[in-house]
Formats: structure tokens, sequence, C-alpha cells
């Protein structure tokens, strides 16, 4: 049996993995704030405020100038880096008229169609590359 396992050197790993963020507890806490804001627009009073004016919506919110900057340019893949949760993040591209599939594809750099055609396929292949380092 062996010793106790560095709890950093554990979730450190969870960053090697190519074209995933795992929504760890420190990604959690980095995107409260965030993923707060997301949520609100599940009420009609607040999507109506957003669209007449996202940033000053936004200025009503305690998040960084980073994520409000991820936020208006619909970076979804960056709102992740930054502790947004994609459920969460559905209600803005939601909010925008943009399905779930619609959204996500362009987070993975292909096209609409092609994205749609690999998930129905049984999504990415396993094969390939499985860490960030050994791909350098």
């Amino acid at each position: 049996m062996s010793g106790p396992r560095d709890i950093h050197a554990y979730l450190a790993e969870f960053d090697d993995i190519p074209g995933t963020r795992v929504f760890t507890a420190r990604r959690a806490r980095e995107g409260y704030h965030l993923n707060q804001f997301a949520m609100s627009l599940m009420k009609p009073e607040n999507r109506e405020r957003w669209k007449a004016d996202e940033r000053a919506y936004l200025d009503e919110w305690p998040i960084t100038e980073e994520q409000k900057e991820a936020i208006l340019a619909r970076d979804y893949n960056r709102l992740l880096d930054l502790g947004g949760n994609i459920y969460f993040l559905a209600k803005l591209f939601s909010t925008d008229g943009k399905s779930f599939l619609q959204a996500v594809s362009t987070m993975s750099g292909m096209s609409l169609e092609d994205y749609s055609a690999m998930m129905i396929a049984g999504g990415r292949s396993p094969e390939g590359l499985r860490s960030i380092k050994d791909k350098r």
C-alpha cells in the first residue's frame, strides 16, 4: 500500500487532458460569480436587461474584466478556463438563440455539420493524443 497522494499533483493531471477542462473545486470558486451571472439569464426580465446593454449588465456582477471580455466575445473555451461551467453557460448561448450543439461545435473548431456527424457516430475516437505534455 502506498502513502497518501499529493492532491496538487493529482489535480494537475486534469490539466493534461487535451481539449478538456475538468470542473474542479478551484474552477468552481474562480467562476462562482460568472456562473451566477449565467444563471441570472433564466429570468425573462434579466434576459431583456442583458440584451438591452450587455456591458452594463455585466458591470453589475463582481466578475473579473477577463471574464467579462470572454463573455462579450462569446469565447466559451476561455470561459471554461476562467471557471465557467458549460451547463450554466448554456443560459448565455440559449439567450443568444443558439442550441447546445451550435455553441459546443464552436468550441471544437469544427463546423456544426462535422461536429454533429462526429457526435452521432459516437464522439471523438479514444485513439490519439492522450496527454498535452506528451505532445511536446
